[in-house]
């Protein structure tokens, strides 16, 4: 059952996704509660909550920062181009992305209109959005119990271990990180939105660091 909004609480200002969260729900169960999550004003612009997908039981759990355009349209976790690159970088340091489960820190697309046409313009979301939506993280910990976590960029770290983290600083170094389900291990690493992003000098590399980093939970799964 779902826990009810504290009274006098208002949708508008509130951040804090808690409220609707089904404690103890499974995947399925969670997906269609987020469906209708108010817990921060994200919701108000964005077409469609995007939960997490996947492997239900995955030994390795991807969280990413935010969906983008795409996948505010589609409803689904990296179906734009940098799921295409972390698709790619999975393949290259031996995880089968099918036997993945992929997830943001933020289930709404945070965006500014372009000054001219229809374009979206991606926003980080700030720390107090990634905060109101951590109960849905957490749930998604809880159910899947993966074995290696990997945190896709500062958003997504800063959601699991807090906001002193630092994606250049700490990548690449498996971590102790409490989960719901027990003590997992947590690698963080760019997003892989950071490569396209990159100048046609500086993408190979930031793609090998990326594959790098990935081919360390390569290892930690065995």
């Amino acid at each position: 059952m779902t826990r009810g909004a504290a009274a006098g609480s208002s949708d508008e200002d509130a951040y804090d996704a808690s409220p609707f969260v089904p404690a103890g729900a499974d995947l399925d169960a969670l997906r269609d509660a987020a469906a209708g999550c108010h817990g921060c004003p994200l919701h108000r612009d964005a077409s469609q909550t995007v939960f997490g997908a996947g492997d239900v039981s995955a030994r390795v759990l991807l969280v990413g920062e935010q969906p983008g355009d795409q996948e505010d349209r589609k409803g689904h976790p990296f179906v734009g181009p940098a799921g295409g690159v972390l698709d790619r970088a999975l393949a290259e340091a031996g995880i089968s992305s099918g036997e993945t489960y992929v997830t943001n820190a933020v289930k709404h697309f945070k965006f500014e209109a372009a000054a001219r046409g229809k374009r979206r313009i991606h926003k980080a979301p700030s720390l107090r959005e990634i905060s109101a939506c951590k109960p849905w993280l957490v749930e998604e910990l809880r159910s899947v119990g993966p074995e290696v976590v990997v945190a896709l960029g500062a958003s997504a770290g800063k959601a699991l271990l807090g906001s002193g983290f630092r994606v250049n600083r700490d990548r690449g170094v498996p971590v102790p990180v409490p989960l719901p389900a027990g003590d997992g291990v947590l690698v963080a690493t760019i997003h892989p939105s950071a490569v396209l992003r990159g100048d046609d000098a500086g993408r190979a590399e930031l793609y090998g660091g990326l594959v790098a980093d990935l081919r360390v939970v390569g290892r930690l799964l065995g």
